[in-house]
């Protein structure tokens, strides 16, 4: 027998409210999700205490819905908050205890540029029963065969079906409705990347800061928690505590931060403030894979800001080991977006990231102008999928990065600019040259100069300055229009 001979059980559910008020709107919100992920995890729990369930149980995600009927232009000088057209717009939303400051933010913007209120009610997109329970600590769900009844007979699973990027791919259709995405996630598509962040970060996303930092070293780690135990040391810092894998939090400089037995594939570490504001490091590791992977999930917690400061290959032979390389545009080799952003579209440098990158390395540096030339180069960057890449037939690879123009090679770069163009999420890159295999310096032990080691203790550190001049920046001069298409969803 399978759970569609039982009745369909759900929790009662307000009808849809209109407000004019975001808080009220985002209080609303919390109340519908709670509810439902209290009683999928009650009936859940009860399931597997006393075996197959009398009724299929389902709980829906909870929604947004707005209605302008004017072409009343909106302030022009935000990229985002207005929609493009009357009509329609709708978007499922998961977590808004996690995203009460996003969602009353861009409930606002919508309600002040539109002149309408937004509706909340509860969708009809079931919440997964695995994403329900991950809300409660110490619950989990078997593999299937495990729980003594078919799951999926009693309660909604996953459906990729319905978890894609189809929206900020900007290839999603209309509802059969004619209703059109308000947001560029589904709150399933949202849910999927919480669940996989945790899996490969060993961090928990509410740790998560506006401004990420992402490098492919471990040295970078050790060095961000000694920044960290510096400024945890000042009271006027702003910063209130450092978090490691396993969700381990110090607020103090001399605690100890405890390394787990086993690191995520990902290790991940956070230096928060109150507002978000602080700044996340991932050691990504190699390769763009891992780099794809990373911002296809933080991408869902909307950053602020994403930075690679991480090594490369340095092809002219005019630069040392430590020089560091400014990239203004790409070379995409690294081939795993090419399905979802095809390399004929163009990922652009950014004014006001390239400004804080340039800002932040005088300032560390202390050179200015045309001295900042000593250790810096502006120029193509080329990402490719080969990390073995100098023992193939040179006659393919040099011409190419000749032909681009290109300053110096790795394997993550291109793939995070791009993500983070596709994302909608304002993206740079600063690398440091650790090999010049052109010209006979292969990253080998023993080949790093005293001057490359100093440099690479640098890195680091402009890196954060960088966040730090971005976050005393304006969010409607962060987002910048280069990130947004002719016909974009409202929220950011």
């Amino acid at each position: 027998m399978t759970g569609s001979a039982f009745p369909l059980e759900t929790p009662a559910a307000p009808a849809p409210e209109t407000f004019d008020d975001p808080a009220r709107a985002v209080e609303r919100l919390i109340e519908l999700y709670s509810g439902a992920v209290d009683f999928l995890c009650d009936r859940f729990t009860r399931a597997m205490e006393r075996g197959m369930p009398p009724a299929r149980f389902r709980a829906c995600y909870p929604e947004i819905r707005i209605t302008t009927t004017s072409f009343a232009k909106a302030d022009s000088r935000l990229s985002f908050g207005h929609v493009s057209e009357p009509g329609t717009y709708a978007t499922t939303v998961t977590r808004p205890d996690l995203f009460a400051n996003y969602l009353r933010q861009q409930i606002g913007l919508v309600m002040a540029n539109h002149g309408v209120p937004v509706t909340i009610g509860v969708s009809d997109t079931p919440i997964p029963v695995h994403f329900a329970v991950a809300q409660k600590g110490g619950v989990t769900v078997p593999q299937e065969g495990a729980a003594g009844f078919t799951l999926r007979d009693y309660f909604d699973v996953p459906d990729l079906e319905t978890t894609n990027d189809d929206i900020v791919n900007g290839v999603a259709e209309p509802a059969p409705d004619g209703t059109r995405p308000l947001a560029p996630f589904t709150a399933q598509r949202v849910d999927y990347s919480l669940a996989r962040l945790s899996h490969y970060t060993a961090t928990e996303a509410e740790h998560f800061q506006n401004h990420v930092l992402f490098t492919n070293y471990q040295f970078y780690v050790e060095e961000f928690e000694a920044y960290a135990r510096k400024v945890l040391a000042d009271p006027d810092s702003g910063y209130e505590s450092f978090v490691g894998p396993g969700n381990v939090s110090v607020s103090g400089p001399d605690e100890d931060l405890p390394t787990p037995a086993k690191l995520p594939q990902m290790p991940t570490y956070h230096l928060k403030r109150a507002d978000q504001s602080g700044i996340t490091l991932v050691n990504i590791g190699v390769g763009p894979s891992n780099a794809k992977t990373a911002t296809d999930h933080i991408a869902v917690l909307r950053p602020h800001a994403w930075l690679m400061v991480g090594h490369c290959a340095g092809l002219r032979n005019s630069q040392r080991l430590g020089d560091f390389v400014l990239a203004h545009a790409y070379l995409r080799e690294d081939r795993v977006l090419d399905d979802d952003l095809p390399v004929w579209v163009p990922v652009p440098p950014l004014a006001e990231i390239q400004i804080a990158l340039e800002q932040a390395v005088a300032s560390v540096t202390r050179l200015e102008g045309y001295e900042l030339k000593r250790v810096m180069r502006t120029g193509t960057v080329a990402s490719v999928d080969n990390r073995n890449w100098e023992l193939r037939d040179q006659t393919g690879p040099v011409q190419r990065l000749s032909q681009s123009r290109a300053i110096a090679l790795d394997m993550e770069s291109a793939t995070i600019a791009a993500n983070g163009f596709r994302f909608r999420v304002p993206y740079g890159t600063l690398l440091c040259v650790s090999d010049k295999p052109l010209h006979g310096e292969l990253k080998l032990p023993g080949m790093a100069s005293r001057f490359y080691t100093s440099q690479v203790a640098s890195h680091l550190l402009i890196g954060i300055r960088a966040m730090e001049f971005l976050r005393e920046m304006p969010l409607e001069r962060l987002h910048s229009r280069k990130l947004r298409s002719f016909d974009e969803t409202a929220f950011l």
